[in-house]
């Protein structure tokens, strides 16, 4: 398969966004070129709205004039359609487990993250916090079985889990940041402390990582919009 131009892939997303992250480490690990589209998603471009009138958010990846939505669902696709290092797992069974805890992160784990950054009060931000904890030590006992000994929960590089659950470091950090609490304890969870470092400075994702203070930023005057916006009276 010849390797694809950036006039064949685009990615329509945001460099805030975790989940725009998952397609574009995809992408680097296959070698493809491709063009980022940044899109502003408080005025979303006619593109994405065409591209995705579904869901009408980000990521879309468009292959060929052919869009794809969904960030894990693009990143399966970029798997089958590009050559390269294999993203899911040869075996029927290691992909099924991959899939499963990638639903996992992104339906239970990710969750208690946004309480935890958005928590007021001291106890809501403690029950967040234990919520985001508690939810990486399956993880970790995961990775002892997923990883075989190696470094990535895809074994040798980094795979599908991989990809779904470090694009979520980089808001994690902002999360521990605001509510100065720390999640990943080198202690208590020695096997994703130690896979996160690497994870980071994968090159295929060293230069996706948001900087953590200029997320922090963002995440700063998001969260004063929605503030904001909650307290604002209703409109008669």
């Amino acid at each position: 398969m010849a390797k694809a131009v950036a006039s064949d892939v685009k990615v329509l997303g945001s460099w805030t966004s975790p989940v725009v992250m998952r397609p574009r480490i995809a992408l680097n690990i296959k070698s493809v070129d491709y063009e980022f589209l940044q899109e502003d998603l408080g005025s979303k471009s006619e593109l994405l709205l065409k591209s995705n009138p579904v869901y009408k958010k980000v990521p879309v990846l468009i292959h060929n004039d052919k869009p794809v939505s969904e960030s894990m669902i693009i990143v399966q696709y970029v798997d089958e359609t590009f050559t390269g290092p294999s993203i899911l797992p040869a075996d029927a069974y290691e992909r099924a487990l991959a899939r499963f805890w990638a639903v996992y992160v992104d339906d239970k784990w990710f969750g208690s993250l946004r309480e935890l950054a958005a928590g007021k009060t001291d106890a809501e931000k403690a029950t967040a916090l234990e919520g985001a904890t508690s939810g990486l030590a399956p993880l970790e006992e995961a990775f002892e079985k997923l990883s075989k000994g190696k470094g990535f929960f895809g074994g040798d590089t980094i795979g599908y889990l991989d990809i779904a659950l470090g694009s979520c470091l980089g808001w994690l950090r902002v999360t521990e940041k605001l509510s100065g609490m720390s999640i990943i304890d080198e202690t208590k969870l020695p096997n994703i402390y130690a896979w996160s470092e690497r994870f980071c400075s994968d090159p295929a994702v060293k230069e996706l990582m948001p900087d953590t203070e200029k997320l922090f930023e963002f995440a700063k005057t998001l969260f004063a919009k929605m503030s904001g916006a909650a307290a604002a009276p209703p409109p008669k």
